[in-house]
This record gives C-alpha cells, sequence and structure tokens, in this order.
C-alpha cells in the first residue's frame, strides 16, 4: 500500500475503546489505557454500540482519535471519517485488541498492546490510498470475490465452539457425493465482467473462480481474475488501474472482514494518500 510518512499534530487523545475488545480481552485493553495515559493528555470513551461509537468521533475536536479494537472497529472508524469527509483532516490510531486481526497486521500496526500504544505516542502519520466504493463504503486492504454459491462464513460466528461443532457432526452424518454427482445451480465459478479503467480484463462469456482488489503501485489497485478450466490450470489475468468495475450475476464480496451483498455491479475507485494511520517510525 503507497504511503507517506509525516510528523504527528496533537497530543491529546479521544481513546475510543470498542465494546468487542472490552468483553474479549479486558486486561489488554486496561494495559493499553495505562500506557496511552501515563504519555498523552487522555479522554477515554466506552461506547455501548455503533451509534455512541460514532457520537464519540464526531465529538473529537482537536484531539486525535485512537481506537483500542479488532479489524472491524478500525474499518468502522475509517468509514464514519470518510462518511463526514473528514479522514484528510486527522490521522487515526489502532491499539489491536480483539479476534479478527489480519487487517491492522497487514497495515503494520504491532500486535502487542504496549508496543501499539507506544506507537501512538511516539509514531509518525503515514497517508495511505484508499479505495471507495459506490455506495461510499471504504476498503484498506483488499476486496475478494469467492466462486458464485460459494456460502460466506460471518466473521462474528467463527469462533463459537457450538458452530465448528455442529458442522463437524454434520461431516460425519452426510455421506460424501459421489463422483460424477451434478453440483447444485449456482455453485459453479461465476460469470463477471471485471473492468479496469474502462478496459475489459474479463467479459461474461469466460466463467472465473476468483476475483482480487488490492492495493498497487500509488494511486492504482491491482486486480487479479483467475479464469475457471477445464484440465490444466488457467493463467490468472492481471492489470492495475485507478478503477475496477465488476458487473454480472448477482456476488457476494468480502472487503476486509465484511462480506457484503448480493450486488450486480460495484465500482472501486482508489483515493490517493487518502487515509493516515500512525505506526512506529522505521
Amino acid at each position: 500500500m503507497a504511503e507517506v510518512a509525516t510528523s504527528t499534530t496533537s497530543d491529546q487523545l479521544l481513546v475510543v475503546i470498542d465494546p468487542v475488545a472490552r468483553r474479549r480481552d479486558g486486561e489488554s485493553v486496561r494495559i493499553a489505557k495505562d500506557v496511552l495515559s501515563a504519555g498523552a493528555p487522555t479522554k477515554l470513551c466506552l461506547p455501548d454500540g455503533p451509534e455512541e461509537f460514532a457520537r464519540a468521533l464526531a465529538r473529537r475536536g482537536s484531539r486525535r482519535p485512537v481506537v483500542i479494537g479488532d479489524d472491524r472497529a478500525l474499518v468502522r472508524a475509517v468509514g464514519l471519517l470518510h462518511r463526514r469527509r473528514e479522514l484528510a483532516a486527522c490521522a487515526l490510531s489502532l491499539v489491536p485488541v480483539g479476534g479478527a486481526l489480519n487487517l491492522a497486521r497487514s497495515l503494520g500496526v504491532p500486535m502487542g498492546a504496549v508496543a501499539a500504544a507506544r506507537a501512538v505516542l511516539d509514531g509518525a502519520e503515514r497517508w495511505m490510498d484508499l479505495m471507495v466504493d459506490d455506495s461510499d463504503g471504504v476498503v484498506l486492504g483488499a476486496v475478494r470475490i469467492p466462486p458464485l454459491g460459494a456460502a460466506p462464513v460471518r466473521e462474528a460466528a467463527v469462533g463459537h465452539p457450538w458452530l465448528r461443532t455442529c458442522r463437524s457432526l454434520v461431516r460425519t452424518l452426510v455421506p460424501p457425493r459421489p463422483s460424477g454427482t451434478a453440483v447444485a445451480p449456482g455453485s459453479g465459478p461465476a460469470r463477471l465482467r471485471v473492468e479496469v479503467d474502462g478496459e475489459t480484463l474479463v467479459d461474461l462469456h469466460q466463467p472465473v473462480r476468483a476475483v482480487s482488489v488490492a492495493p498497487g503501485a500509488r494511486g492504482t489497485a491491482r486486480v487479479e481474475v483467475r479464469p475457471a478450466s477445464v484440465g490444466a490450470e488457467a493463467s490468472p489475468l492481471a492489470a492495475e488501474g485507478r478503477a475496477v468495475t465488476v458487473s454480472g450475476a448477482h456476488f457476494r464480496y468480502r472487503a476486509d472482514a465484511v462480506v457484503s451483498g448480493p450486488v450486480r455491479t460495484r465500482t472501486w475507485t482508489v483515493q490517493e494518500a487518502a487515509l493516515g494511520l500512525v505506526l512506529p517510525t522505521r
């Protein structure tokens, strides 16, 4: 992801603690609060839900916003500031606490509460590209479109032991499908049109198994399409551009930690250096 480093501006912090983080790992939350409070003037907010989370960010004043939470909390904060057209006015900080932290790790956020809190105090702003879709949704990392008919697993349900137990029981009770049995409609490759800056990379006549859109060189997104094939695996198709449109049959997609859809068309456009994130100095 393209980025530009600058020094941080305000010494006053608004620390918004996501309720999921408080429930999952109260000790890490406490450690992060102690480190932050010892290093800078800090106002703590403990929202009980998304509406209070949004109000806390909206009333931050001149304070630098710090989110203690997981990937979803980070994406929620970025989305709120984007819709208020305030992303350019401040850089966010994240202390990662919770279950889903792959996005935070990929962005360079330290994984320990102490290290992440110290980066909030001593780090530098790094301005990164951001993808925005035509429904005003934001994407910090990658968009992935699975095969048509693939059942998306919601992030909130993944960690429940009882759900894993039920799935294991179903697998033991249902016999494997014999070779040659017909596949249920909608469970095969998708037929999608993928356009990059107005140029068609793949059209509806070519079934595809997967599409990914991820940050590329500065100001562009990197697109990879994996065509369906018979026999030898087909080579992936790749391109880079500022605007990517996927259309065709109804499809679901995963953007960062959230599964969305089904939709018939979606366009993602890169906004250069639109997201400021405070990260450790190099």
